[in-house]
């Protein structure tokens, strides 16, 4: 049982070891699993070895391993053996489950950059522009990422095949959420929607409950202690994914394009439904009316994407999200001072849900 702390300053929390003791043998498996794949498509045609090469460079260039992370803190908090390799799996399952959601995230929302690089569709369409190909560019460099993703999340399937139902249950709920959040997402841009309980629907939609609360019940039931640790990793994750998500929209507007790898304001013209927007058009004076109007337009230019930034800062919104962040991360931390768990699982969580909510990218 962990004893109470001080919710400490983000900058003082030591993460590297949390993240990388699940990231380097994720990283080894995904390697492995997609080599032999890509050999054996390889053989039967060059051009399918080339989509097993798009796949392998996007998995492997780069990502923060969060969800394998939280997944095998959770296995080890619940009693799991920390040498088994079928918590490998579920986490090397959840990277290739993520790199679907981004990859088919890039094509519905056009964009240009992806970890610093083109995005995969960006990349494919330059290609066949290049090479002459018959066809529209666009529509082949599109559809081709399409089904990178594709291959992604029947891959995430494949490594689980074979894992107990408890574990196969939790990961088909995962798989509908993470797709009702992306629903809700497009739906929210389209609609111009700015109502703050619809927000926080899609944060906890789109990407709280797969990056946090559900890796963290796989690795309760895999470790075949679900029933008992449902509850208390839902009370400490649902916090922390909508932490995670409120930094992130936080970040699309106020980042640095180079260390979140994408341009910042891409947010804001796509008119994502974020706390963010919803708080500053409840609060914002009359006159701002006008220039908030203008979040969903492609056009919106960089000038105004600054004076947005001003705005939110002077009608209170960005403080108000960033409150919200904190009061998160302090409600997930009172549920590890009394949760029943190994000490060792309770620190790393605490140090995750700090990295969650206070990462720079």
């Amino acid at each position: 049982m962990h004893t109470a702390t001080t919710l400490d300053s983000p900058a003082k929390s030591p993460l590297g070891p949390v993240l990388e003791q699940p990231a380097r043998r994720v990283e080894a498996r995904l390697a492995a699993f997609l080599r032999e794949h890509d050999d054996r498509w390889g053989r039967e045609d060059p051009g399918l070895g080339g989509l097993h090469g798009l796949l392998r460079d996007f998995v492997l260039c780069g990502g923060k391993r969060m969800r394998p992370a939280f997944c095998h803190w959770g296995f080890l908090g619940a009693g799991g053996d920390p040498g088994d390799d079928d918590i490998v799996d579920v986490g090397a399952a959840l990277e290739l489950l993520h790199a679907f959601a981004l990859l088919h995230d890039d094509v519905m929302d056009g964009s240009a950059s992806r970890r610093g690089r083109p995005t995969v569709h960006v990349t494919l369409t330059a290609r066949h522009a290049s090479s002459g190909w018959a066809g529209e560019s666009r529509r082949f460099g599109e559809g081709q990422a399409v089904l990178v993703g594709d291959l992604a999340f029947a891959y995430a399937d494949l490594l689980l095949q074979d894992l107990p139902p408890t574990v196969r249950a939790v990961w088909q709920e995962l798989r509908v959420e993470l797709t009702m959040g992306q629903y809700l997402d497009l739906a929210g841009a389209a609609r111009r929607d700015r109502d703050p309980v619809r927000a926080r629907r899609v944060a906890r939609f789109k990407s709280g409950l797969y990056t946090v609360e559900r890796p963290l019940h796989l690795g309760a039931a895999l470790a075949g202690r679900l029933e008992e640790l449902a509850g208390t990793y839902s009370a400490y994750g649902g916090p922390v994914g909508e932490a995670f998500q409120l930094r992130d929209d936080l970040l699309g507007v106020f980042g640095e394009a180079g260390q979140i790898g994408k341009p910042v304001g891409e947010d804001l013209r796509e008119g994502k439904p974020t706390l963010l927007l919803a708080v500053a058009t409840e609060a914002c004076p009359a006159p701002a009316r006008t220039l908030l109007a203008r979040v969903g337009s492609p056009d919106l230019s960089a000038d105004e994407i600054d004076d947005l930034r001003t705005l939110f800062d002077a009608c209170g919104a960005r403080r108000t999200v960033e409150t919200a962040i904190e009061r998160r991360v302090e409600r997930a931390s009172a549920v590890l001072d009394v949760a029943p768990l190994p000490d060792d699982a309770s620190d790393a969580l605490r140090e995750l849900a700090f990295l969650a909510a206070w990462r720079a990218a």
